[in-house]
């Protein structure tokens, strides 16, 4: 596994790749940014990266659990930043 620390250059373009144009998602992205930034690993860049190539659509679908990841989605990155991305804010 991969536990290297993304740098700010490949954060950077990760924040603007994931860029997204349902406004739902892009809370889900923002919030895992919020959370996840300061200790991003190349495995959860990978995980994101591979979600950002699905369509609006079928990534609300996935952050909503509507579906579960399928075919070469189904790997371990994936799943993991999909659990974060679907993981409620904390209680204030």
């Amino acid at each position: 596994m991969n536990e290297q620390l993304v740098d700010a250059r490949a954060l950077s373009k990760l924040r603007w790749r994931c860029r997204r144009g349902l406004l739902e998602n892009d809370l889900f992205v923002e919030r895992f940014f919020a959370r996840h930034e300061a200790t991003l690993t190349e495995n959860q860049a990978q995980g994101l990266l591979a979600l950002m190539d699905l369509s609006d659509n079928d990534l609300l679908d996935l952050l909503l659990a509507r579906k579960e990841p399928e075919g070469e989605l189904a790997c371990g990155n994936v799943r993991m930043v999909l659990n974060q991305l679907r993981t409620p804010a904390s209680p204030r």
